[in-house]
């Protein structure tokens, strides 16, 4: 029975991957080449994507609309963008996955480590060349900005800095994810170091504003993975994330004026998150096929509806989804940051966080 143990550990992992009859012929190729590629795809029969969790960033938007149009359903998993590098490091001699994403820091680190392939996908000139890598080893796809989102069930005054969450009427309240596995948690870190008045060289005074909210008892939980359904059931009074699960959570999971999104008055950072095809992946003709949807003008799109600012910027944000959106002068709050250096400093970062706030 050893296989059937092995088969309900594969489920547990990842969505259940069905193999489903071939999507009808492409009408209108998307870019040429694309029905070659997509036969290709099919006769390879699967693809995994890793940490693609399908409440982040709309990726559940994508994987129904690459079903729709190529037939082939999308097997993910939702690691976290550290554990995924780990994972892949682990794998590197029988890799299983076809397909990596994470916060950008990562995607360098990752190409570091020796575990991704070159590919330029469609649009690929599109891509500030700071946000990609030269031989596509990694490429950015999207951006989202820190947010703080409060649950109005739960906080009576809605913190409008930094600062204000460490006031004691927050106890227990806050919630975040952890620096060391996860991008958004290094992301708030970041945040944090420059809204203290710290930087990439000096991330001493955002790291110690979080142990002080550790200290004072207003942090609820650090988690490992995404907790928009947790939000969703309000188990989390306040949740510092990026602003499309604010809104997601505010305008499609239906919670309406019971959300508040709150760009901290102290300033925050807008990051950009990318994507990879696996040095050795499985399914290489799949992968191509999924790094091609995504960077496709109807990919990027596709994010824009779930609130998510595409990396194309000549892909504009639909009508229903723009007017949403806090002022664009609260906006003038964030700022981008050297994600080269960001990834170097990134380790060191990790650790000075663990050690500080958590005691390790």
């Amino acid at each position: 029975m050893r296989w059937v143990k092995v088969l309900a550990v594969v489920a547990v992992l990842f969505g259940a991957f069905c193999s489903t009859a071939p999507a009808g012929a492409i009408e209108q190729e998307l870019y040429p080449g694309e029905k070659e590629l997509h036969e290709a795809a099919l006769k390879e029969g699967a693809l995994y994507s890793y940490d693609t969790g399908p409440t982040w960033a709309n990726w559940q938007g994508l994987f129904d609309a690459f079903k729709e149009r190529y037939g082939v359903e999308v097997t993910w998993n939702d690691l976290g963008s550290g554990a995924t590098v780990v994972r892949l490091e682990k794998e590197k001699n029988n890799p299983q996955a076809d397909t990596a994403y994470y916060f950008m820091p990562f995607g360098a680190l990752a190409k570091e480590r020796g575990v991704t392939e070159g590919f330029k996908p469609v649009n690929f000139d599109k891509i500030p060349d700071l946000l990609k890598d030269p031989e596509g080893h990694w490429f950015s796809i999207h951006k989202g900005t820190v947010v703080f989102v409060i649950n109005k069930n739960y906080v009576k005054n809605t913190p409008k800095g930094w600062k204000e969450l460490l006031d004691p009427q927050y106890s227990k309240s806050v919630v975040y994810l952890d620096p060391r596995t996860a991008g958004i948690g290094y992301a708030i870190v970041i945040a944090t170091s420059y809204a203290m008045g710290g930087n990439l060289d000096n991330m001493d005074p955002g790291i110690d504003y979080l142990a002080q909210l550790q200290k004072v008892g207003n942090v609820r939980m650090i988690e490992k993975t995404t907790e928009y359904d947790k939000f969703i059931k309000g188990e989390i009074p306040i949740w510092i994330t990026y602003d499309w699960n604010a809104y997601r959570a505010k305008y499609i999971a239906g919670l309406g004026d019971a959300v508040d999104v709150v760009i901290p008055e102290e300033g925050t950072i807008t990051s950009p998150y990318a994507i990879s095809m696996v040095k050795g992946a499985p399914h290489p003709n799949a992968a191509k096929l999924w790094l091609n949807f995504i960077m496709s003008e109807e990919g990027q799109k596709i994010f824009a509806k779930g609130f998510v600012r595409p990396i194309l910027t000549d892909v504009e944000l639909p009508s229903e989804v723009v007017d949403k959106f806090l002022p664009a002068s609260d906006y003038e709050r964030a700022m981008d940051v050297d994600w080269v250096k960001a990834q170097q400093v990134q380790d060191k970062a990790a650790k000075l966080w663990g050690s500080k706030v958590l005691g390790d």
